[in-house]
């Protein structure tokens, strides 16, 4: 009798811990990391080295949108690979980047906002074109076992 009770007592003592493990996600932590993750991407120099560093922050179904640009948010099996097939015609567009960390909001466990302030420089890899732009952007992220699930990005 003892050792079953043993057992049952070991068993939801572990169970306890394995949930504060889970617990101890710090989503305010991961926007920052996230954050710093994704500028590095749009750096002059930036490399498919910066960009798998971003995608593996990704789940393999990742839905994306980027309104009013691209309003479907939709998951898909092939999410994380369009996302990497888009940043890739893009990398190294850039000749100049800068990007500040404005506001970080959790939202229960499950997701996080970034408010942050950009601006770039560049040449537009088809069109050829130079543009420059500043902006005050807004990514809600959808989190799911670690990963973000879910991005929507939203312009001030």
């Amino acid at each position: 009798m003892k050792s079953w009770l043993f057992a049952l007592l070991f068993f939801v003592f572990s169970m306890s811990v394995v949930a504060e493990d889970e617990r101890k996600f710090d989503l305010k932590q991961f926007a920052q990391v996230y954050f710093s993750t994704m500028v590095s991407t749009q750096a002059p120099n930036a490399t498919e080295k910066e960009l798998e560093a971003y995608l593996a922050l990704l789940t393999d179904d990742v839905g994306h949108a980027h309104l009013p640009y691209v309003t479907d948010d939709s998951r898909s099996p092939d999410g994380k690979q369009a996302m990497r097939n888009g940043m890739t015609f893009y990398l190294g567009a850039h000749t100049e980047y800068q990007a500040e960390l404005l506001d970080v909001f959790i939202f229960n466990d499950s997701a996080v906002a970034i408010r942050y302030k950009n601006s770039a420089k560049g040449f537009h890899p088809q069109l050829k074109k130079a543009f420059s732009f500043t902006q005050t952007m807004m990514e809600v992220l959808e989190i799911e076992n670690g990963k973000v699930a879910v991005i929507r990005k939203y312009h001030e």
